[in-house]
């Protein structure tokens, strides 16, 4: 699903890129659960991240899964954003270093672009069509 399709067909004028959060609780199976949206627009010097765990989706699919540990991952996470040694960086080095592939409980999926006139409006649409549905 393109971005304009998930976003409802949204037409901007500057480009966005944003990716999937995710939590993959036994690396080996690479079987994962979407649990936020990370949406970076350079032109409208945006970086936010939407996260939400369904704890009662994630304990179904995956018993045994350590709730408490990916709890902290995702609040680590959703910080780097805004806090930490990654503040001091630019936004688009933060958002890189958050998408950048890694081995652990809490993921990125893959970066994709689109083009908006209103990113926090996108971040809305993209997590309602990719991660609450």
């Amino acid at each position: 699903m393109s971005a304009q399709e998930a976003s409802g067909d949204h037409r901007g004028s500057e480009v966005f890129e944003y990716a999937l959060i995710r939590v993959v609780p036994r690396i080996e199976r690479g079987e994962s659960l979407n649990v936020g949206l990370i949406v970076y627009s350079k032109s409208f010097r945006f970086l936010r991240t939407r996260i939400e765990l369904n704890e009662p989706r994630l304990k179904a699919l995956y018993p045994g899964t350590d709730i408490t540990a990916v709890r902290a991952a995702l609040r680590a996470f959703e910080r780097a954003c805004t806090e930490g040694p990654l503040a001091e960086q630019t936004q688009g080095e933060r958002f890189r270093w958050l998408t950048a592939p890694r081995s652990a409980i809490v993921q990125p999926g893959p970066v994709h672009a689109g083009l908006t006139d209103d990113p926090a409006a996108d971040l809305a649409r993209l997590f309602n069509a990719l991660v609450a549905a």
